[in-house]
């Protein structure tokens, strides 16, 4: 089964053309969405307003060499690693998530695009790689939404209780779902029912890729730049104007109090 190529074996109506159109549809949806929110949202604006008032406060400048070490560490600790979790679950299940979008991402543009039918097999281990990304996904992400998730873990919410903020986790497991349930009918020549899943499967798909200005897909590019920015400000000597935590007096206040209620 984990040979087998479901885009090879699409209906006689959908052509390797339209499929590979949609691919690249997808693509530039993606792109002009997170244009999109960044420009909603002022991201790149603040950002780049911030790097220059952390260089006016800085006390000492870093250097070309300490900045190539800052990247290589945000890149292996904070990407690869996903290191900014503390707790091995999640960091685990963030993991899982992680790598298999990226194999089940970038096999589907490999096998639409250059493996689109029959007579052009797809190597073994593209096919292979596009199953186990889609089970990661499924792995990771459905560990994450009913055991991890803030609202449900810490608040006593359902884990059935769907907002927004949900948007991108959910349309990620659609299509990661449908896509593997699609592709097990279509190795049975289940016909009918293949092809309710793989509409399933386009619709999840489409939301996911199109609503990036709406989820949390564009937060996927920031927090890079974010750490490592954070990083940079660590070593520059810049001190955020933030006031003490919550859980522990300020240096220059008294102990906390009670709030007295009338």
């Amino acid at each position: 089964m984990f040979t087998f190529n479901p885009f090879a074996a699409l209906p006689a109506w959908i052509t390797p053309a339209a499929m590979q159109v949609y691919v690249v549809v997808m693509f530039l949806a993606v792109v002009v969405g997170t244009v999109a929110d960044m420009l909603h949202k002022k991201s790149a604006t603040y950002f780049f307003k911030h790097r220059e008032t952390v260089a006016r406060r800085a006390t000492r400048e870093v250097t070309g060499g300490e900045k190539i070490a800052f990247a290589i560490h945000t890149v292996v600790v904070t990407g690869l690693a996903a290191g900014e979790f503390h707790t091995s679950a999640r960091r685990i299940s963030h993991l899982l998530t992680m790598y298999g979008f990226i194999f089940y991402v970038v096999t589907t543009a490999l096998l639409v695009l250059a493996y689109p039918t029959t007579s052009t097999a797809a190597p073994a281990i593209v096919t292979g790689l596009w199953y186990l990304g889609a089970a990661l996904i499924c792995v990771g992400g459905y560990w994450f939404w009913f055991t991890m998730r803030v609202d449900v873990a810490a608040e006593g919410h359902s884990p059935f209780r769907l907002v927004r903020a949900d948007l991108f986790i959910v349309s990620l497991l659609a299509s990661a779902t449908f896509a593997l349930v699609w592709a097990r009918l279509e190795a049975l020549d289940v016909a009918v029912w293949g092809h309710v899943c793989f509409a399933l499967y386009l619709l999840a798909t489409t939301v996911l890729f199109g609503s990036v200005p709406w989820s949390k897909f564009a937060h996927m590019f920031y927090k890079p730049a974010a750490a490592f920015q954070k990083r940079i400000e660590q070593a520059n000597g810049y001190r955020r104007n933030l006031p003490a935590p919550a859980d522990r007096p300020a240096t220059l206040g008294t102990a906390r109090r009670p709030p007295r209620h009338y």
